[in-house]
């Protein structure tokens, strides 16, 4: 492809994830990927250049462009020579005309950025969240300890005891300790929110909102394969996951659940008040995870928070009525909007007389309101709001 061509198929691409994001379609990373399926002629570096032009026109624009070619004209606004292949030669995009639109500067929409800055986060904390995210690997406990693994790319240490950071690109998956279950990927701020939970080797505990599993496996290691580890969701699909993974990682302990949405309650009836910790790793805007999905916030509305916010507020008080006296709630969103976080714990405290707050002691973060914020530029991980309760 000439250099042309890789633009247009740029502005082709983003005008498929405008359209995505406005009906809330498939991710950027799966148009790309199906974009390339019906274009062999594409080489991988044509891939390669394509994919950094749609990821840096998505990033350089705050509101929802009204093309994919507004989008590559303003990435182009600060990558000149993205301007002049604007030139008609080699499949390429045509000329600029004269006040064609171009899309706006930003780092998400307007209101959006003011919620965000509500919350503690504007100027070089807000710029870092969309940044590029890094590859971050937890060592399994169950069969290895980062102190002496080997492995075929040296690993930076991080906060989190069992992290390290490895250079972008490495192919973790064919290694043998991926598929032997001696490493997972995980974020090391996701890793050190699994530290919150305090799980214990004996402890019964819950992973409320468990996906695929990740801090799942994360808890198990931490239980060191004793006691009882229930996961927990309402989606099959990424509910089915977990079993491979957990094999692999040799977690023995882990029970499944699915749960129908809006009956939870009735599915956990036997584990009322008996259950030393939940987890609630709640579903929630994402947007501490913008590194990874930057067209996520195009996704956004006032009323997506509203309704994440409720979503939140019942599952806590679902895991309200499962744990024994004194028993632990870990409440956690990859959210740094405070409507995510400290005002939804606040809400807890406020609606549930006799349970605290305990601050987590955790290797990264700082405090916010009654709970704990991780955060792209001050720690280096995707952004994390947790908060530990304790129950009377």
């Amino acid at each position: 492809m000439t250099p042309q061509a890789r633009v247009q198929a740029g502005i082709e691409i983003l005008d498929l994830v405008i359209a995505a994001a406005k009906g809330g379609g498939a991710s950027a990373d799966r148009i790309v990927a199906d974009w390339f399926k019906t274009r062999r002629f594409a080489g991988s570096k044509d891939r390669r250049a394509v994919r950094e032009l749609v990821y840096g026109a998505i990033r350089a624009c705050g509101d929802v462009p009204v093309s994919g070619r507004a989008a590559i004209l303003r990435l182009a606004e600060t990558e000149v020579a993205i301007h002049v292949l604007f030139d008609g030669q080699g499949h390429g995009p045509a000329p600029v005309l004269p006040d064609e639109p171009v899309a706006a500067a930003g780092i998400a929409p307007a209101w959006l950025e003011a919620e965000l800055a509500a919350s503690g986060i504007a100027g070089d904390e807000a710029n870092a969240l969309l940044g590029r995210a890094p590859l971050d690997i937890r060592v399994n406990t169950l069969k290895a300890d980062r102190g002496s693994i080997e492995l075929p790319e040296r690993g930076e240490p991080l906060a989190a005891p069992q992290a390290l950071r490895l250079p972008s690109g490495s192919a973790v998956e064919q290694w043998h300790a991926y598929q032997n279950g001696l490493i997972e990927v995980q974020d090391g701020g996701s890793q050190i929110a699994c530290l919150a939970v305090a799980a214990q080797p004996g402890e019964t505990v819950i992973d409320l909102c468990a996906g695929a599993g990740g801090k799942t496996l994360a808890l198990a290691a931490a239980m060191e394969n004793r006691g009882r580890l229930i996961a927990c969701d309402t989606d099959r699909n990424r509910l089915s996951r977990l079993a491979p993974r957990a094999e692999r990682a040799g977690a023995r302990l882990i029970g499944v659940r699915l749960l129908n949405p809006g009956q939870e309650a009735a599915a956990l009836d036997d584990l009322a008040g008996r259950v030393d910790a939940v987890l609630v790793d709640a579903p929630c805007s994402g947007t501490g995870t913008w590194r990874r999905n930057p067209e996520a916030r195009w996704r956004l509305s006032p009323q997506e928070i509203v309704r994440y916010a409720a979503i939140q507020a019942r599952l806590l008080d679902l895991a309200a009525t499962l744990v024994r006296p004194g028993g632990r709630v870990t409440f956690v969103t990859c959210s740094l909007l405070d409507a995510e976080g400290a005002d939804q714990a606040e809400n807890f405290l406020t609606s549930h007389p006799g349970w605290r707050a305990e601050l987590p002691h955790l290797p990264a973060g700082t405090a916010r309101g009654q709970g704990w914020r991780l955060s792209p530029r001050a720690d280096q991980t995707d952004g994390f709001f947790i908060a530990c309760f304790v129950s009377p």
